[in-house]
């Protein structure tokens, strides 16, 4: 079983909102949308090449798994503009489902940290608009 299989199968038990398989260590996150790949950014411990399996990758979270080094990221909905910046990045995306965007938990709009990223180019710029969205909506 690859490393992306495995993330995959442990994200299908339906515990997780995302998973990375780094060599022998499986870190595994609860919350959701990008509060957790951003404290692992943040603490720095993660080793690269690891490969992920995500419930929602838009835009920001596609930034986010270039910035922490990753090898490879499976979502079950990925919106486009996520694997174009992936594919930019040379991380192998695979998804079940294919979106134009990623929708706000509301249904009435587009994703906050997808749109505060749309125009973005590089993951290191990125990373300053999904802090400053992040503060602006109060998610620490």
């Amino acid at each position: 079983m690859t490393k992306l299989e495995q993330a995959k199968a442990l994200l299908e038990t339906g515990e997780y909102t995302c998973v990375l398989c780094a060599g022998e260590k499986i870190y595994t996150a609860t919350q959701r949308g990008v509060k957790p790949l951003v404290h692992w950014l943040r603490q720095g411990d993660i080793p690269r090449g690891f490969s992920a399996a995500d419930k929602v990758v838009g835009k920001a979270t596609a930034f986010l798994y270039c910035l922490l080094g990753a090898k490879a990221v499976y979502a079950r909905v990925m919106s486009q503009s996520a694997r174009e910046a992936l594919k930019s990045a040379g991380i192998h995306a695979q998804w079940e489902t294919l979106t134009e965007h990623i929708i706000n938990r509301k249904g009435d709009g587009m994703c906050p940290f997808e749109a505060a990223v749309l125009e973005l180019q590089q993951p290191e710029e990125a990373l300053s608009a999904i802090e400053a969205k992040m503060k602006e909506m109060g998610i620490e």
